[in-house]
């Protein structure tokens, strides 16, 4: 089964007085890129967050971003008393404040430099972030999968159309195809004896038999058929595996391959019907090619 490269998913939860939020979302890409917005002291985890991300996904821009927000004690800084009592003694160096003029704002002297000091325990809180942030990657990574495999039928409904669309077109080609030098030989056979009436002259019907076998040759058309059909066959077979390993690379390729077929018969078949048949395939082939870009 086939799945878009595009979707969205978030989790929530609280583990020890920290709150955190997780959100994982994707679009198109040739290869995996992960984008990581962590908040700053869960920035080692990131290694551990990348590889979590690619056991999961194989192709896409994936963007994880987490907050984190906590209500609990640990979360208080630590107050660098000996800084404070240094930025007081200045203060109080100044006329304005030792007279009393100015007074000290608790608030402004706990954002000097080096007052305020994060807490020490960070292997304990970054232990206690790895215990929650995990369950919640994995719920959010799930909902993301699950979007995508639902996009990817919608997906696979429309390349089934595109498909049939083509596989019909190519079905009438075939079946026209064989006509297609008889008619030449007989328009060829009406110019000629229309033309070499009036000089009461003829024609050997060698060199017209001669003429007809290099149309054919050039307009031949039954290889390329055969291995557009052989293509077909083949994506129909990527498109209804139930194995849902990546294969938006091989359709891609498979649609190049495509087009270049349908390019070869229009170019070699001197046929006005047939012609009209290949510009509505190659509609259907450049359809094919905007699709698969968005799978997996």
């Amino acid at each position: 089964m086939i799945r878009s490269m595009t979707g969205f998913g978030e989790a929530s939860g609280e583990i020890g007085g920290a709150h955190y939020f997780v959100e994982v979302r994707s679009i198109n890409a040739k290869y995996f890129k992960s984008v990581l917005r962590l908040p700053d002291d869960l920035q080692a985890l990131e290694a551990e967050l990348d590889s979590s991300l690619r056991r999961r996904l194989i192709r896409g821009t994936v963007t994880l971003m987490i907050k984190c927000t906590d209500t609990s004690g640990d979360a208080a800084h630590v107050i660098n008393a000996e800084a404070l009592e240094r930025y007081v003694e200045q203060a109080l160096r100044a006329p304005s404040v030792a007279l009393g003029r100015v007074a000290f704002d608790l608030g402004s002297l706990l954002g000097l430099p080096g007052v305020l000091q994060p807490p020490s325990d960070d292997e304990r809180r970054l232990e206690r972030a790895r215990r929650a942030v995990g369950p919640l990657l994995e719920t959010a990574c799930g909902q993301l999968i699950d979007r995508r495999r639902r996009e990817g039928e919608l997906l696979l409904s429309e390349l089934e159309d595109l498909a049939s669309s083509i596989e019909s077109r190519l079905a009438r080609i075939r079946e026209r195809a064989p006509g297609v030098v008889e008619a030449y030989n007989q328009r060829l056979r009406q110019r000629v004896e229309s033309m070499l009436a009036d000089a009461n002259l003829t024609v050997e019907p060698q060199d017209l038999v001669r003429e007809v076998a290099v149309f054919a040759e050039k307009s031949d058309i039954a290889e390329e058929i055969q291995r557009l059909s052989g293509h077909m066959a083949q994506f129909r077979e990527l498109i209804g595996s139930p194995d849902e390993s990546p294969v938006g690379r091989t359709l891609d390729f498979l649609a190049q391959e495509m087009l270049r077929e349908a390019n070869t018969i229009g170019s070699k078949c001197n046929d006005a019907e047939i012609s009209r048949e290949i510009v509505e395939i190659k509609g259907a082939i450049d359809r094919i090619k905007e699709q698969v870009q968005n799978v997996e």
